[in-house]
């Protein structure tokens, strides 16, 4: 009976070793160079973009924004701005009036607290762009560590505060009680105030600082 040889047992001759290794040369190769050809097109796109030339620094042309003009303690200011900013935000990021603080954001703690044509309002729910021919001031505008109002030096005098985040919110909504038709108890501040809140619990003192304005106007 004659012996099965299997021919994969058999010794390669020289030829057959070259061949073979030419193509497994040939087959690295070309993986390499496909591999590089997968590559190159996501550095090419990782490439970072050129800045856009922009025009005038002083109100640059940013896509999407809008031109308005604001009055803000009798000053009048050109700006743009994204159309969905508030007072609160535009006063803040754009004008760096950061007297006016951003709590909650919804109105209703009151740390944003301004005058609109004199009457308090919460910036944070205003549009900026709505309030071009409004007279907004701000707690810069109501007086200066030199000469504060006298509602800034009761808040001083009766220690009504004390973290402060809420205090400038407080003072303005105080001073425009002084024109609102409340009545003289302490109650009635309270009530007056009601949409300011301070989390540090200085309401007592809050309070009485209001009254001592009330009483000496």
């Amino acid at each position: 009976m004659a012996e099965h040889t299997d021919d994969a047992s058999k010794p390669l001759t020289s030829l057959e070793k070259l061949s073979r290794r030419s193509f497994l040369s040939r087959a690295g190769a070309m993986g390499v160079a496909t591999a590089a050809a997968t590559v190159a097109p996501v550095v090419a796109s990782a490439e970072p973009e050129r800045p856009q030339p922009q025009g005038d620094p002083a109100m640059p042309e940013t896509p999407g924004t809008i031109p308005i003009t604001l009055k803000v303690n009798g000053e009048t200011h050109q700006l743009r701005i994204d159309p969905r900013a508030t007072v609160l935000d535009t006063l803040r990021e754009t004008l760096h009036l950061t007297g006016t603080k951003k709590g909650c954001d919804h109105g209703q703690c009151g740390a944003c607290t301004v005058h609109v044509d004199g009457r308090r309002a919460n910036s944070c729910l205003l549009l900026a762009a709505m309030h071009q021919k409004a007279e907004i001031a701000t707690i810069e505008g109501l007086g200066t560590p030199q000469k504060m109002h006298p509602m800034q030096a009761a808040f001083v005098e009766h220690d009504g505060y004390q973290c402060g985040y809420c205090t400038s919110g407080q003072i303005m909504s105080a001073v425009a009680m002084l024109h609102e038709p409340w009545g003289t108890a302490d109650t009635d501040v309270k009530e007056a105030l009601s949409g300011n809140i301070c989390r540090c619990g200085a309401y007592p003192n809050i309070v009485a600082a209001v009254q001592s304005v009330r009483r000496h106007a």
